[in-house]
């Protein structure tokens, strides 16, 4: 055999292979390539009553495919409470209100929780978070709770520098609001909505902290934490307000929310990925140089000012039924805040990947 002819043959072949396969850039590898389509609007009108209870400040929302029905967690510090609802292109309906127990069996006192996020598990469990309420010292807490009667079942273990103490920790009304599971129901995935207390310096950028947790089988286990960074903007409320898991894989889709009195709310949909991030788990602190710590990634899907159409605070965010063309569904809801002048706002989009 000429060898010197075989090894040549090899490498045009290999070149030519190579050309005719596509390339692929690194970003395209690292995303999944999400997109969304904007399919409509329904709103539940100011003032709208269910067994006593004003239904509103709906700030995290889930869906039981079994049952066919959403889970939408209330933020009312007064009662905290979850409802359950029927969502669809056309309509949003309450069906169901709970009251949120201790372990005790008796309610929540008043301003002693402050809940913002709402998945439901594969068990059938619904774990609700807390951003905690300053005023009365009331720390923040990730918890389960039974869905029938509201009861709550466990607590998961949280560092103790997210625990506010005046220096270090959740900062008032800043806590708690991203809230996610996996497919598979093994990792729950829950984000601060702006920096701890100590991370906050001049002319660092705002990283939010996500929190990484093995549940399941066994008891929550507390396994990593990730930077997330917040988009810079002038307004005078910007945070990360949801997050909901694409796959198994650790890639997300995040929410983030702006608000000035003078333009009202900014919404931005971004895709995020896991992939390389430096786990931070156990740094009460960050350094003040943050280069050697690699954020979690993420890329811009929609900025929702393009959709031309009025915003409100939009918090909450679900998988939900397929559409009427059997595209993926993505509801997206509002949290009214109680203002008596803002209905509460479902926006619905089809869901697609590029990948």
């Amino acid at each position: 055999m000429h060898w010197p002819r075989f090894l040549t043959g090899i490498l045009l072949l290999g070149l030519l292979w190579g050309c005719a396969l596509p390339q692929v850039r690194a970003e395209e590898r690292l995303f999944l390539n999400v997109g969304v389509e904007f399919r409509g609007e329904v709103q539940l009108p100011v003032g709208s009553q269910w067994h006593n209870t004003e239904v509103g400040g709906l700030s995290g929302l889930t869906y039981d495919q079994r049952q066919q029905q959403f889970y939408a967690i209330s933020d009312d510090r007064q009662q905290p409470r979850f409802y359950t609802l029927e969502i669809t292109p056309e309509t949003i309906a309450p069906k169901g209100v709970t009251l949120l127990q201790q372990t005790s069996g008796e309610v929540y006192p008043a301003n002693t929780a402050d809940p913002e996020g709402i998945v439901l598990t594969p068990e059938g469990h619904l774990v609700i978070s807390s951003e905690g309420v300053a005023a009365t010292a009331s720390p923040p807490w990730i918890k389960a709770f039974e869905r029938e009667n509201g009861q709550t079942i466990e607590a998961l273990p949280l560092p103790q520098y997210y625990l506010p103490n005046g220096q270090q920790g959740i900062r008032n009304n800043l806590g708690f609001e991203a809230l996610t599971l996996s497919p598979a129901g093994d990792r729950l995935f829950v984000g601060v909505e702006s920096a701890l207390a100590q991370d906050v310096r001049p002319n660092i950028p705002i990283y939010c902290r996500l929190l990484h947790y093995l549940r399941g089988d066994v008891a929550p286990v507390l396994l990593a934490e990730h930077l997330y960074p917040l988009d810079p903007a002038e307004a005078v409320f910007n945070g990360l307000v949801e997050l909901l898991a694409l796959d198994n894989g650790g890639h997300f889709l995040s929410l983030e929310r702006t608000y000035s009195p003078e333009i009202g709310y900014g919404i931005k949909l971004f895709e995020v990925s896991l992939a390389g991030a430096t786990d931070t788990l156990g740094m009460a602190t960050l350094p003040v140089d943050l280069r050697t710590i690699r954020p979690v990634q993420k890329r811009l899907i929609l900025d929702f000012k393009t959709l031309g159409i009025p915003l409100t605070n939009l918090e909450g965010m679900s998988f939900g039924p397929p559409l009427a063309d059997g595209a993926r569904s993505l509801y997206i809801i509002g949290d009214n805040n109680f203002d008596g002048k803002t209905p509460t706002q479902v926006l619905i989009f089809a869901l697609s990947a590029n990948r």
